[in-house]
């Protein structure tokens, strides 16, 4: 066998060049930046061409360095380890030129974590917009959609770039996380066409049923008054809470009836009918126990899942109802929804579990409660919220807090269209839906981690 003749340092310096030069395409063609990242290849001072480490002070850096034993693609990639030290916080930096001001970007960048709790506050990816002064431009974005990829899990996030951005540091971090390592590669920046808006047309109904003498009676003032008031194509319609009982004069338990069952089937012809995905309130029985729930329809009339009420006031519980344990989000063709219902609005988990799984818009039935908090709790999580109520206002709240429209009187609904892809961004604090994410500490004090709970929120612990 020939024996391998020796390379020198300078020689391996050009190869590991070159062949990151050929796997990591990092071009600029015309004005778009397009930049792909991967099989890294340490030079001789044990950074890839292009990368830098950063740690706001020595005695926190971690330790970064190549691994090419845990890869996605081409062998390589770059990896943080929290060396023992519970005050480590820094990684990894490429700086991208030739940004165009006001230009939508896509991030992605893949990850694989070893020995790290709490990975959506530990595993953190910013993009840090810079001005051609060299002054930071905006406010950092941070990437926080994250789905699996096999072993991997991939990161992603669409965002502008501010208006006198020119460049932009992709930063790839571990934060105290003293026994873990991280592993990142297949990291791309893409220029992107602006997202087109994403209207959503909303009604809340805004029905107080009276004397109707049956459960049956006050659904029917509901869907006769959808007829009546609402005569544009909607979205999605939210009827109020528990429609089968109030006005009817029945107690809960009385007026409680299965789901799928009667007032289901006529609420499920009128969202076909209508083509929306429509929401509504309604007392249910499964066998012994009876619940406040809410259903949700998809346009097709299809019953695509309910919720129940977590938080019970002490009337319901004396009532005999039983609390729900889940926040479940559901996917619509226009986004991610989430439903409360009423005392819910008063503790703040309820909100934050939609929002922690991607909820764009909150649909709540409420007889009556705060308005100040429905506002908070649209203002705390960045979303919509939505709300279809008996004893105050029935309006819709934007991610400031903002009311967009309320009912102007009893029997009229609230009607308006949003634009989903629309962005919120403080001038400080730039786009808090992505910072509640990555942020939002809920190991401490163990409020992800107590035996009651929620698997929604468990799950960010």
């Amino acid at each position: 066998m020939a024996k391998p003749m020796p390379v020198k340092p300078g020689a391996r310096l050009f190869i590991a060049t070159l062949l990151c030069t050929i796997y990591c395409s990092v071009s600029a063609t015309g004005a778009a930046v397009h930049i792909r990242q991967t099989a890294f290849i340490a030079g001789q001072d044990g950074t890839p061409p292009g990368w830098t480490t950063w740690a706001a002070r020595p005695e926190i850096a971690p330790r970064t360095f190549v691994d090419s034993v845990h890869h996605r693609s081409g062998q390589g990639s770059l990896a943080i380890s929290g060396a023992s030290n519970a005050s480590e916080y820094g990684g990894w930096e490429f700086q991208v030129s030739g940004v165009n001001p006001g230009k939508w970007y896509r991030f992605t960048a893949y990850y694989r974590a070893e020995g790290v709790e709490y990975e959506s506050q530990r595993v953190v990816s910013r993009l840090d917009w810079g001005a051609a002064n060299g002054r930071r431009a905006g406010q950092p974005d941070y990437p926080y959609q994250v789905s699996p990829a096999g072993d991997w899990k991939e990161v992603t996030l669409d965002a502008p770039a501010p208006p006198d951005a020119t460049t932009v540091k992709l930063q790839l971090y571990l934060a105290n996380s003293p026994q873990g390592t991280v592993y990142w590669d297949d990291i791309a920046f893409d220029e992107i066409p602006d997202p087109a808006p994403r209207p959503v047309t909303i009604a809340t109904i805004n029905l107080y049923p009276r004397e109707t003498g049956s459960p049956e009676a006050s659904v029917r003032a509901f869907l006769e008054n959808i007829e009546q008031s609402i005569q544009q194509p909607t979205d999605v319609i939210l009827l109020g809470e528990a429609i089968n009982v109030v006005g009817s004069g029945k107690h809960m338990a009385e007026a409680a009836e299965p789901i799928p069952g009667a007032t289901t089937a006529r609420l499920a012809e009128v969202a076909r009918r209508r083509k929306t995905y429509l929401v509504s309130g309604m007392i249910e029985r499964e066998g012994h126990t009876v619940y406040n729930a809410a259903v949700v329809f998809d346009r097709g009339g299809n019953l695509i899942g309910k919720y129940r009420k977590v938080y019970l006031p002490r009337e319901e519980i004396e009532a005999g109802v039983t609390p729900g344990n889940a926040y479940p989000v559901f996917q619509t063709d226009f986004g991610r929804v989430g439903v409360m219902i009423c005392w819910d609005v008063q503790y703040t988990d309820p909100a934050r579990a939609l929002a922690l799984q991607g909820a764009e818009i909150i649909l709540m039935p409420i007889w009556a409660g705060s308005e100040l908090l429905e506002k908070a709790r649209a203002y705390e999580n960045h979303l919509f919220l939505v709300t279809s109520s008996y004893d105050e206002h029935t309006e819709i709240i934007d991610p400031n807090g903002e009311v967009v429209v309320k009912s102007p009187q009893l029997g009229t609904p609230a009607i308006t269209t949003i634009d989903l892809n629309r962005r919120y961004v403080d001038p400080w604090l730039g786009d808090m839906r992505g910072r509640l994410v990555k942020e939002i500490r809920l190991h401490v004090g163990n409020l992800g981690q107590t035996p009651d709970c929620t698997p929604e929120l468990r799950q960010w612990k």
